[in-house]
C-alpha cells in the first residue's frame, strides 16, 4: 500500500482510469468509462468537468478515444444494483465508482471482469470486505479510500483543539449503512470515552430523517456537530446539514473537504492508494 496526500481526488480517478485502461490499449479503439455516483447530475457537475479535464490533459478526449457514460444514484441506495448492471451492459472498459462500498459492491456483483476503481470511501476497504488486502486487493477493485477509522481519533483531536469547550458531541451516522453502524457502536465510542467526550448519537435511515433529527439535536444542545462517514445518504444531503450546522450555530466536524467547500467548518482526511495485485 502506497500514502499519498492527494490535492484532487478527481484527478486521482482519472488517473487510475487510465491506468487500468491504458494497459490493453489499442490505437484505433475507443474506450468506454462507466462513472457511477451516489448523488445526481447538478451536486456532481463540477466534479465530472474535473474528471473531464483531467483526461484531457493526459491526451484522453470524449469522442476521439474516450466515451463516458454516467449513473446517478441521487442518495437512493436500493438503485446501486440497476445502475450497475446497466454500465456492465454497455461492455465499458472500466467503471469508476464514487460514493463509498455498498454502491462498490453492487457493481463487484455485477462483474467480476471489468475494472472497477473506488473513489473514496470512508471505511476500510478490507474490513468492508471489498478486497482482500492493501497491498495484495485481488480481484478487480482498485482505487483509492479515505480510512476513517483510522482517522477518527485525529479527527476528535482536531476538533478538541478548535472548540476548547468541547465536551458533548452530536454524532450523525447512516443506520442503514453496516460500515457506519459498526463504526458508531464498535470504534467511535471507545475513541471518544478515552477523549473524555460524551456523544449524542443521531441515526439516519432516510432523507426524511434530517429535519426530525435536527429539531432533537437542537433541544439536547450539544457543543459540536459529528458528521460520521461520508455514503450516499449523507453525501447526497451534505449542504442540508451544514446549513443546520450553520443555523444553530454549531461548531462541525467532517471526514471530506466537500462539507467545508459548502460552509461546514472542519474537515480532515487522507487519501490512501491500493494497488491491484
Amino acid at each position: 500500500m502506497k500514502k499519498a496526500a492527494a490535492p484532487s481526488f478527481l484527478i486521482a480517478i482519472a488517473l487510475f482510469a487510465v491506468v487500468v485502461i491504458a494497459e490493453a490499449q489499442q490505437p484505433t479503439k475507443v474506450f468506454r468509462i462507466g462513472y457511477l455516483s451516489n448523488t445526481n447530475p447538478a451536486r456532481e457537475s463540477a466534479d465530472s468537468e474535473g474528471i473531464r479535464r483531467s483526461l484531457r490533459e493526459l491526451g484522453y478526449l470524449e469522442g476521439q478515444n474516450i466515451s463516458i457514460d454516467y449513473r446517478y444514484g441521487e442518495g437512493r441506495r436500493d438503485r446501486g444494483p440497476k445502475l450497475a448492471a446497466e454500465l456492465v451492459a454497455l461492455n465499458c472498459d472500466v467503471i469508476v465508482v464514487a460514493g463509498g462500498y455498498s454502491w462498490v459492491r453492487a457493481v463487484m456483483n455485477a462483474t467480476k471482469t471489468i475494472p472497477i476503481v473506488m473513489a473514496g470511501g470512508g471505511l476500510d476497504p478490507v474490513n468492508s470486505g471489498v478486497i482482500k488486502s492493501l497491498a495484495h486487493p485481488g480481484g478487480n477493485v482498485t482505487g483509492i479510500a479515505n480510512l476513517s477509522e483510522i482517522l477518527s481519533t485525529k479527527r476528535l483531536e482536531l476538533f478538541k483543539e478548535a472548540v476548547p469547550k468541547l465536551a458533548r458531541i452530536a454524532v450523525l451516522y447512516d443506520s442503514a449503512n453496516s460500515g457506519d453502524q459498526r463504526l458508531m457502536k464498535e470504534e467511535f465510542r471507545v475513541i471518544a470515552r478515552a477523549l473524555k467526550f460524551t456523544l449524542q448519537s443521531w441515526e439516519i435511515k432516510t432523507a426524511d430523517d434530517f429535519e426530525k433529527v435536527f429539531a432533537m439535536v437542537d433541544k439536547q444542545r450539544p457543543d459540536g456537530l459529528y458528521v460520521l462517514g461520508g455514503g450516499g445518504l449523507m453525501n447526497a444531503n451534505r449542504k442540508r446539514i451544514v446549513n443546520f450546522a450553520s443555523m444553530s450555530r454549531l461548531p462541525s466536524m467532517y471526514n471530506n473537504r466537500e462539507y467545508v467547500h459548502q460552509g461546514g467548518l472542519m474537515s480532515y482526511g487522507r487519501m490512501s492508494q491500493s494497488n491491484t495485485g
